[in-house]
């Protein structure tokens, strides 16, 4: 018994249009081994400038280019005290009493500043995420991973 053409092509279009699915999940799942670790949070890792734009000089300006974002995206506000983002080199910024509103961001700021509700500074003299390969870590007041991103490759 053959095959009816229409059912021949249904079958063609349904096969092929499972590859193009199948190909555009594809770098998502890649992305997720170097990229974001979601978690069961609503606070997550927003964008990340590691790479402090202009000339890297030391100084509190140019430090304060470089800063990761830090997003409540749920409705109700989070206390951050005691959470806290790490880089590969175990440094370290611990949120001090910061309640971050439903809906909003957070900047963490590499140099030294006056925080407030938008802005946070980890008072550091030195650079801390690295422009090749580096991995930030947020961590909530319990110590577990709430999420994760990483760049570049490591060497």
């Amino acid at each position: 018994m053959s095959v009816p053409r229409t059912v021949r092509r249904i079958a063609a279009t349904a096969l092929a249009a499972g590859s193009v699915v199948a190909v555009v999940a594809m770098p998502a799942s890649a992305e997720s081994d170097h990229g974001h670790h979601q978690s069961y949070s609503s606070v997550v890792l927003g964008d990340i400038q590691y790479d402090s734009p202009g000339r890297d000089d030391w100084s509190n300006r140019s430090l304060n280019r470089e800063w990761v974002e830090v997003a409540n995206t749920g409705r109700r506000a989070v206390n951050l005290r005691g959470w806290t983002l790490w880089d590969r080199e175990g440094n370290l910024y611990r949120f001090g009493d910061l309640r971050l509103a439903g809906r909003t961001t957070v900047r963490v700021h590499t140099g030294r500043g006056n925080d407030t509700r938008r802005d946070v500074y980890q008072d550091s003299r030195d650079y801390i995420w690295s422009n090749y390969a580096d991995k930030a870590t947020l961590r909530d007041d319990h110590g577990r991973t709430v999420d994760t991103h990483s760049w570049g490759y490591r060497r």
